[in-house]
């Protein structure tokens, strides 16, 4: 059915995605256990534990995990940081023209919006009294920030920015010698 070249790089492939997957998989037991660990033990102590990751397949044809929550690293004990800001599920999409961020930002009302933008970098603040996300987008390529519209509905904020146009190298042409 395959050639076995292919067959092979295939074999090859799904190899790194289930040695990825352990990795994950190990990670997410050692936090999970660490949030265990420090959770207050009397019910209503503490505030929620929001920690989750996306994971797709880049460009490069490479797994890419991005991690969202409030457990933004370990400190130096061992003990995992809660933080009072959320860091939003974020997706980056890459058009021919222009680029749109998507961010679910559930409960939250969107006068409660602050966007930021530059050329490179995309910038969310949300401070409402139910809920407090932050974060800042690298963005791909160099944008457009004046052409930068946003729209929220249900929970979904997306913000579709232009892209600045590359300069196309000027190949000139070939001239005969006679």
């Amino acid at each position: 059915m395959f050639p076995r070249k292919r067959k092979k790089r295939f074999d090859e492939f799904l190899s790194d995605m289930d040695e990825e997957f352990r990795e994950m998989e190990r990670y997410m037991g050692k936090v999970f256990e660490d949030v265990r660990n420090m959770s207050p033990k009397e019910p209503g102590e503490g505030g929620p534990y929001i920690y989750g990751f996306s994971m797709r397949i880049g460009p490069d044809g490479k797994p890419h995990m991005e991690e969202f929550g409030n457990v933004p690293g370990i400190d130096e004990s061992g003990v995992p940081e809660i933080s009072e800001e959320r860091e939003p599920l974020t997706d980056v999409i890459e058009k021919e023209k222009e680029i749109s961020v998507i961010f679910e930002l559930p409960g939250i009302e969107k006068k409660d919006i602050n966007l930021n933008i530059t050329d490179d970098v995309l910038s969310i603040d949300v401070d409402s009294n139910a809920r407090k996300y932050r974060k800042e987008i690298e963005l791909p390529c160099e944008v457009k920030p004046k052409s930068a519209k946003a729209s929220y509905k249900n929970g979904v904020l997306e913000v579709k920015i232009d892209r600045v146009k590359e300069k196309k190298e000027d190949k000139g042409i070939n001239i005969k010698v006679e």
